[in-house]
């Protein structure tokens, strides 16, 4: 996490650096030459500083949610019969009902092309679909969390992405409960959950069933 967030300072530190140099030390002549790669720098300082409050979200999720390494976790570009946001997604078990299925949609696409590509369809290569296989994920689906596709020999999660469910950063959307007790909320809420509290209903003891 650390690496990455340096490496995401560094774009944003390059634009000014490399426009300092051109009008410094450089003839009009080459102007011609560092105007692509200072247009270049530009772009991925106004992208990279998107990103900042994604990463501090991501601390918050990996601080209350263990990593979890899942197999054959499904997945499509297609609308999930289940979301009512569009878009590609991953299907996880509801940890209260694990015979129920949860979708966590690709709702924010930015930084997202590298997933979108390995989720595939029909005619995606194998090779390229087995880069996210298995598929390490941090979080509680029936609300947020943090996929991650799996690093040399394994043994590291890379390519950090958030997923969540839209309700829970956007009030004017309701959420369902997804038969979440309120420890799930409270962990969810302290995970960077901001619209549960009073929006989500607890289910208590006895209420399954209701």
């Amino acid at each position: 996490m650390a690496m990455t967030i340096a490496g995401q300072a560094g774009w944003i530190a390059a634009f000014p650096a490399l426009l300092y140099v051109m009008v410094v030390f450089t003839s009009p002549a080459w102007v011609v030459i560092f105007a692509p790669i200072i247009l270049y720098s530009l772009y991925r300082m106004v992208n990279q500083a998107g990103y900042f409050p994604w990463a501090f979200r991501m601390r918050r999720i990996l601080r209350q949610y263990p990593w979890r390494v899942l197999q054959d976790v499904p997945r499509s570009l297609s609308q999930h019969p289940e979301a009512t946001d569009k878009g590609a997604w991953l299907e996880f078990r509801n940890p209260a009902a694990p015979e129920q299925k949860v979708p966590l949609v690709f709702v924010r696409r930015q930084r997202a092309h590298w997933w979108l590509k390995r989720i595939g369809h029909a005619r995606t290569k194998p090779d390229l679909k087995s880069q996210i296989e298995p598929l390490w994920f941090a979080g509680d689906p029936r609300f947020l969390g943090v996929i991650a596709a799996p690093g040399r020999a394994g043994k590291e999660p890379r390519r950090l992405h958030v997923l969540f469910q839209r309700p829970v950063f956007d009030s004017r959307r309701a959420p369902e409960s997804w038969e979440a007790d309120s420890a799930d909320i409270e962990r969810a809420r302290r995970a960077g959950a901001l619209y549960l509290d009073d929006a989500v209903q607890p289910f208590g003891p006895g209420d399954e069933g209701t």
